[in-house]
């Protein structure tokens, strides 16, 4: 299967606006836990949760739904309904230290303004900066024919 086309970037979009409904209610669920532990905010200028706390918890169960769904299927959910799947450049599923690296790239990615993301449309295999630095890229899989 190629890489993902410049022109199928949308599905990319698509599948990270799936995906960021999935991990709402999980940092939702951070959140409750955080709160039970450390109590209640009596002022929102005080939280009772430390920001350094709920921020690092945040992004760890961020970065572990992502590992684990491309470690062991290459694809999350949003992935599976825009069909598009992460593979590495063998063609092979990304291992766990590919998933953690793409994942730390695509957050700098993201914080430079999207840049890194901006890249595929510059890069001849329409690659992006994260698909770059862990070895990976995304495929556009086939609809699958419908049973008669």
């Amino acid at each position: 299967m190629p890489h993902l086309a410049k022109s199928q970037a949308w599905r990319q979009l698509l599948a990270m606006v799936y995906d960021a409904f999935l991990v709402a209610p999980l940092l939702m669920a951070n959140a409750f836990v955080l709160v039970s532990v450390f109590g209640p905010t009596d002022s929102i200028a005080r939280p009772t949760v430390p920001d350094w706390i709920m921020q690092s918890t945040s992004l760890l169960i961020i970065m572990t739904f992502f590992v684990i769904f491309w470690h062991k299927s290459g694809q999350t959910l949003g992935m599976q309904a825009w069909r598009i799947k992460l593979v590495n450049d063998l063609g092979k599923p990304a291992s766990v230290k590919q998933a953690y690296l793409r994942c730390v790239a695509a957050c700098l990615s993201f914080l430079l303004f999207g840049a890194g993301y901006w890249w595929m449309f510059f890069h001849p295999q329409n690659r992006t900066w994260h698909d770059l630095i862990s070895k990976t890229h995304l495929e556009r899989l086939a609809k699958e024919a419908k049973a008669q």
